[in-house]
């Protein structure tokens, strides 16, 4: 199972699930791309998931693909 750099399964993915992903069969990885934020964002901060950031959550995570909700409780900031 491939893990996309916002902590989602790959497989489960709208955008790879649509046959949209700009990374095609490897699925998100950290690196710049115009069509995911997220992606773009852990590239320029060296990380391989958000989850490694110590600002996630964070104002990017919102837009998606998981819910913002979740972010904070696995985070141990939405208590």
């Amino acid at each position: 199972m491939r893990i996309g750099v916002c902590g989602i399964a790959c497989e489960k993915c709208p955008q790879m699930t649509k046959g949209q992903c700009p990374n095609g069969e490897t699925g998100c990885i950290p690196r710049k791309n115009e069509f995911c934020k997220i992606a773009s964002c852990a590239f320029e901060k060296g990380i391989r998931l958000c989850f490694e950031c110590d600002e996630f959550p964070c104002e990017l995570t919102r837009s998606g693909p998981i819910s913002y909700g979740y972010c904070e409780y696995i985070s141990g900031k939405g208590f």
